[in-house]
């Protein structure tokens, strides 16, 4: 019996909670046109921790940062990066107003409002139609493929309470690059 418990606690030492926890990753990766754009739509999942939640729910501002890469691939060469682009979606909660703020870095996107956390971290996980290049910018009938990374930006605490909360730490993330092969 005593041996079954050390194994036990042994077993949580080596594996511990958190390793079987879903880790944040790129879903849903798809990549349409408009007659003068390339867009993109993703969807990150399981991107909320726990602690995250609280924090956002204490009124720590919280980004995620998408980073996408459009590259042409050829042959005998180095595929040939086409453009680079970040985008941010920054969630807010007004305490007083019980309001959650979701603001967008993407071009003539306006800040939206929501009542409840669910939606706003829907708002949050989703890029729906980004604008990633002109279509001038590509050759017909060339491949190409897009790189999808999405990470947590670092918590800026005021006044050096980045030392007393250092849990924030204990959340980041960032996921493994997402990948999406296409021939225009």
């Amino acid at each position: 019996m005593r041996c079954c418990k050390l194994l036990i606690v042994a077993c949580c030492f080596l594996f511990p909670v958190h390793g079987f926890a879903a880790e944040a990753k790129v879903a849903d990766l798809l990549i349409s046109n408009t007659p003068e754009h390339l867009l993109v739509y993703l969807k990150l999942e399981n991107c909320f921790t726990e602690k995250m939640e609280e924090a956002i729910l204490a009124g720590i501002p919280t980004t995620f940062t998408v980073i996408l890469e459009l590259c042409r691939e050829r042959r005998w060469w180095f595929d040939k990066k086409v453009s680079v682009h970040e985008v941010r979606h920054t969630i807010k909660y007004d305490n007083i107003k019980k309001i959650f703020y979701v603001l967008f870095s993407e071009e003539g996107k306006e800040p939206e409002q929501f009542k409840e956390f669910s939606e706003a971290k829907d708002a949050m996980a989703e890029l729906n139609g980004v604008s990633l290049t002109p279509l001038t910018e590509l050759t017909r009938g060339e491949r190409y493929y897009l790189r999808a990374k999405a990470k947590l930006d670092a918590v800026r605490l005021p006044l050096h309470l980045e030392y007393v909360f250092f849990f924030v730490s204990l959340w980041d993330f960032e996921t493994d690059w997402a990948r999406q092969d296409f021939v225009y």
